[in-house]
């Protein structure tokens, strides 16, 4: 093994590449810290992306995006109702970490996992008059209040909570959810019916559930 630097700054003369031993140390001590962070965003937004294609809050969309035909005030309301709800669901996952032993956590992160996982094989519908109840208020209002309201107990809300519960930082984690509903939905909503006609529907509630049963093994077994 490499002998360390003395305190004045000068090596042992056995170093063939005095470089070298500091650079291993470097690599040591400093890990990359900014592998947590993104396996924390893009496990957020690969989970929530898939749980949200032929999802009611999808739907949603489209249904607005047909009533209305202007897309920047639409897509401005889903940004603005999922960062409010997933900002939320995210904080009471993160609460429910801090008040639970990890034991006791992982079963009901694992478990949680696998019922989202199995809510995804489940086709949703939504009523046009869900959508149509917050119609006189202004596009951007009716569609934040609408977004809001329809994603509360929605699976992707509930998937939300519990990856904050697992994984953190908790602002990464609003940041990937949020993310996630954007890819999903703005497509829907500039391309309407002619997006959704082509959505693989079955093989994204497949791969969906896939990956939250594989998160769930994954905090089981790890």
């Amino acid at each position: 093994m490499a002998r360390t630097m003395s305190a004045s700054g000068q090596t042992d003369g056995s170093h063939a590449l005095p470089g070298r031993g500091l650079r291993a140390d470097l690599r040591v001590h400093h890990p990359g810290p900014l592998e947590p962070a993104l396996q924390t965003f893009l496990i957020s937004t690969l989970s929530v992306t898939l749980a949200e294609i032929g999802d009611k809050t999808q739907l949603l969309a489209l249904i607005l995006a047909a009533k209305y035909r202007r897309p920047w005030p639409i897509c401005l309301g889903i940004l603005l109702a999922t960062l409010l709800n997933h900002a939320l669901a995210g904080a009471f996952g993160a609460l429910m970490a801090d008040w639970l032993s990890p034991q006791v956590l992982r079963w009901i992160v694992a478990l949680s996992f696998l019922s989202v996982a199995a809510w995804t094989l489940v086709p949703d519908r939504v009523d046009d008059a869900e959508a149509a109840s917050n119609a006189g208020r202004g596009v951007l209002l009716a569609t934040t209040v609408s977004f809001f309201l329809a994603e509360i107990g929605d699976k992707t809300q509930i998937a939300t909570a519990v990856i904050a519960a697992e994984y953190h930082p908790l602002w990464q984690v609003i940041a990937g959810t949020t993310t996630g509903m954007l890819l999903a939905d703005v497509p829907a909503v500039w391309l309407g019916a002619r997006f959704a006609n082509r959505l693989p529907l079955k093989a994204a509630r497949f791969g969906a559930a896939l990956l939250f049963a594989g998160l769930a093994l994954w905090i089981l077994l790890k």
